[in-house]
C-alpha cells in the first residue's frame, strides 16, 4: 500500500466507526457507543502519523501519545480529553472496570463526550488534509 491508501484506510475506518458510534447510542449501548468514539480518534490520529511521520504506526491505544507522537500541539482541554477518552478503551474492554464504567455511562454522561469526540474528529479531519 502507498502512504496516501494507508491514511485513506485510517480515515475511511474512522469513518465507518462513527457510524457505528452513533448507532450504539441510538440503541442505548452508552458505553459501547463511548469505546468506539475511542476508536474513531484512533484511526483519525494514526492517519495523521502516517502522513507526519511514518508508515510504521505505534501500538498504542493512549490516544494522548498517539498526539504526541504524530507531532499535534494540543491544548491543555484537547489533552485532557484524550486522557479521558482513552479511559473508554480500557474501561469497555476489561472485566474489572466495565460495572464501574457502565454505570457512569449513562446517555447524559454520553453525550457530553460524543459531543467532544465529534468536534475533536473534525480539527483531525482538517490536519489529516494540511
Amino acid at each position: 500500500m502507498t502512504k496516501d491508501e494507508i491514511i485513506n484506510y485510517w480515515v475511511s475506518s474512522s469513518d465507518k466507526d462513527l457510524r457505528v458510534m452513533a448507532s450504539l447510542f441510538k440503541n442505548g449501548h452508552y458505553g459501547w457507543s463511548l469505546f468506539l468514539g475511542h476508536l474513531v480518534l484512533e484511526k483519525l490520529l494514526k492517519a495523521i502519523y502516517v502522513k507526519k511521520v511514518d508508515v510504521n504506526i505505534p501500538y498504542t491505544h493512549d490516544l494522548a501519545k498517539l498526539s504526541e507522537k504524530a507531532g499535534l500541539l494540543l491544548t491543555e482541554e484537547q489533552k485532557d480529553l484524550m486522557d479521558e477518552v482513552t479511559t473508554f478503551n480500557i474501561k469497555a474492554r476489561y472485566p474489572d472496570y466495565k460495572g464501574r464504567f457502565y454505570k457512569k455511562a449513562t446517555k447524559s454522561f454520553a453525550v457530553g463526550y460524543i459531543s467532544k469526540i465529534k468536534d475533536f474528529r473534525r480539527w483531525l479531519k482538517k490536519r489529516v488534509k494540511e
